[in-house]
């Protein structure tokens, strides 16, 4: 049997830490925590579990800190996960039952990462993570925000999912200044710029983002997921700029670099709508569902893209242009998939409505 290393690293998690500890405890064979310092009961809440906690002064470096974890750990493979991070109940045994059939020579295991849900608790975006490597001092994590390992070796895909659980929101600052900082630097590398850009957007400085992105863009050596995900947030800010035919170009851009992903799609027909284009956004949602999920690519996968936001679009769009019965067809489909969804409830109400006429 493989033994298992739980390394940790925390800062002020009293609100979730003893949620997440006792959700993975029984299959970890030692739990090292490093606290980066906390001023809450988080120490205390590990002290239940592990006497084996260590301090480590923060220096706005996540990729050192996780090494620091890294670096006190003896058993056969080292396990991560974040305190807002849940092992549910049947995804621990199968965790355990992994653990007596994983052969020593596996590197890297990748596992499923939910890291958000609906209202029927379902994850609506997924991705694999490196979630157990192996212990041989082969491998390090680099960056210092959104840090990963470089991966190599014989890798492993397992169906294991880690539930994502935030209950509170961080600082939302944080990340920005930090990337900030770094790609002052020349030194920053494209993979800095892309996580800068990224950040830039979600705080809607769309013409700061953009420049970023045009350093990004042309810089050969990025991941091809992150490559696409580029045109896709230019597309988004130009797209809030009201530059409409040069977000159409960026989206489709994207193209060039793999087989189109239902996300995108989604967003070109999504746009078309805002046009009132309902034909043009009916062929790209259609087109959505007929895509296939890659989820072995480590891609973010957005899985509600694949069937049920073009299904509830498609009964939007059948709507508008008169065709009801096209429309009742998709909501039909939609509501198989999410029947409690509250669109999904208030399109039940009109399609009553309309079947009493």
């Amino acid at each position: 049997m493989s033994t298992v290393s739980l390394a940790m690293i925390i800062k002020d998690e009293e609100a979730v830490l003893d949620r997440c500890l006792a959700s993975i405890y029984e299959c970890a064979d030692e739990i090292i925590i490093v606290d980066t310092g906390s001023s809450d009961r988080s120490v205390e809440i590990a002290e239940k579990y592990t006497n084996q906690i260590y301090h480590y002064a923060w220096n706005d470096d996540f990729a050192a800190a996780r090494n620091e974890a890294f670096s006190h750990a003896k058993m056969d493979y080292i396990m991560w996960m974040d305190a807002d991070d849940v092992l549910p109940a049947d995804e621990k045994e199968k965790l355990l039952a992994l653990k007596q059939t994983l052969s020593l020579d596996t590197d890297i295991v990748m596992m499923k990462y939910h890291i958000a849900f609906d209202n029927e608790n379902q994850p609506t975006f997924t991705y694999y993570r490196e979630r157990l490597i192996r212990n041989n001092k082969q491998f390090y994590w680099s960056g210092k925000i959104h840090e990963a390992i470089n991966i190599h070796g014989k890798i492993e895909y397992s169906e294991i999912a880690i539930h994502h659980k935030k209950l509170k929101q961080n600082d939302s600052m944080r990340n920005l200044r930090i990337l900030e900082k770094l790609c002052q630097d020349e030194r920053a590398t494209v993979r800095d710029r892309y996580y800068y850009a990224r950040e830039l957007y979600e705080h809607q400085q769309y013409q700061k983002t953009l420049r970023q992105l045009e350093h990004v863009c042309l810089t050969q050596g990025l991941w091809i997921e992150n490559r696409i995900d580029s045109y896709r947030i230019k597309g988004h800010c130009l797209w809030a700029l009201n530059k409409k035919e040069e977000a159409f170009a960026a989206y489709f851009h994207s193209f060039v670099f793999a087989l189109p992903k239902a996300e995108i799609l989604c967003d070109i027909a999504y746009c078309f709508m805002q046009e009132h284009n309902y034909k043009q956004a009916i062929y790209w949602y259609h087109a959505a569902l007929h895509t296939e999920k890659n989820e072995a690519s480590g891609a973010f996968i957005q899985q509600e893209c694949y069937d049920f936001i073009p299904y509830v679009q498609l009964c939007v769009c059948y709507d508008h242009m008169g065709e009801h019965e096209k429309a009742l067809y998709y909501h039909q489909q939609a509501a198989k998939l999410k029947p409690v969804h509250p669109i999904v409830q208030k399109n039940n109400e009109y399609f009553k409505a309309y079947l009493k006429k």
